[in-house]
């Protein structure tokens, strides 16, 4: 006689990739609390706690997906070859590449190692993910979202670490790619969402990475050049006005359910805050203090609920089930 599987056995199946975006959203509330305490002199640990808590979460996502990949590797593959899910891989790497950002200043050597790992991870799943949109025939217009710029994201975060690790030239290469994506994906998706029906709820948080890439692409940037010139404020006055759009469709993500695609606004809205802590600390100005410290405000009571809707969902088995 067979023994029944247990509720946690069967779950393991439906543990999803896109679990990484929870450590991207933490580690970017961690860079954000990082900044804020320079930039205010805020006397509070919290960076650090939020970084600790991070890389703790990267290790037991890690270690479960990995389970995942030796109990069932063929549901693995199935989200390798999926058209929504397959973008949500390189959040591992993106994952990486944000703890060196996070313990850059305090463990230097230990951010060169995660750095060293996730910028050729990047690189290969980027390749991989680009060749995939061109080879296969399994996509569809309705597949494409807002979850296509992850890999894009991933290009321009590596010049933030970059810049101390390795030649320039390199930092360029990685914000090139990330640059050239964003407005070609932009253009797409854009198009699907206004001419080809609204997302699929689980999908509608998504909407908030539309300010991933300006915002991401203002810090690097500014990493690399050293100075706010005219294309600085380019990139962050769109993160800018993105962040007005996503918010003002405040009503309809009022209406939506919980799911995992809910960790989709963590990073976007730690981005932007990254970026206007960096535009007030450059240009000054009050305007510039008070929305730093409410974009800071908003970043930390939206990880507070994210984490404990996160942890009810989970004791009370909707998340990781079958969709």
């Amino acid at each position: 006689m067979s023994a029944t599987p247990s509720p946690a056995a069967g779950r393991l199946r439906y543990f999803a990739i896109s679990w990484f975006a929870v450590v991207m959203g933490i580690g970017g509330g961690a860079v954000a609390w990082n900044k804020a305490e320079k930039v205010f002199g805020i006397g509070l640990p919290v960076g650090m706690l939020l970084g600790y808590f991070a890389l703790a979460a990267f290790a037991a996502i890690a270690v479960i997906y990995g389970i995942k990949a030796a109990r069932h590797p063929q549901a693995v593959k199935a989200e390798f070859s999926h058209p929504v899910r397959l973008s949500f891989f390189p959040a591992v790497s993106i994952s990486l590449i944000l703890l060196a950002v996070v313990f850059q200043e305090t463990q230097p050597l230990f951010s060169r190692v995660l750095w060293s790992i996730g910028a050729p991870v990047q690189l290969l799943l980027a390749v991989h993910v680009i060749s995939a949109w061109i080879r296969h025939d399994i996509f569809q217009v309705q597949h494409s979202n807002p979850a296509w710029f992850i890999p894009v994201v991933g290009n321009v975060l590596v010049p933030i670490a970059g810049v101390a690790y390795a030649p320039l030239a390199l930092s360029w290469f990685f914000f090139s790619i990330g640059i050239f994506f964003w407005l070609a994906l932009f253009g797409i998706i854009f198009n699907r969402m206004i001419f080809h029906g609204m997302l699929p709820e689980r999908l509608m948080p998504t909407l908030f990475i539309l300010i991933a890439p300006p915002a991401v692409s203002f810090i690097a940037y500014l990493r690399m050049i050293g100075e706010v010139d005219a294309f600085a404020h380019i990139l962050y006055h769109i993160a800018l006005f993105f962040t007005l759009l996503v918010l003002a469709q405040g009503r309809l993500f009022a209406k939506l359910g919980f799911y995992l695609s809910w960790w989709a606004c963590s990073f976007p809205i730690a981005a932007v805050t990254v970026a206007t802590l960096l535009y007030y600390e450059r240009l000054g100005g009050a305007f510039f203090a008070g929305l730093s410290i409410a974009l800071l405000a908003l970043l930390s009571g939206l990880l507070i609920m994210l984490v404990v809707r996160t942890a009810l969902g989970i004791a009370g088995g909707t998340i990781c089930v079958e969709e």
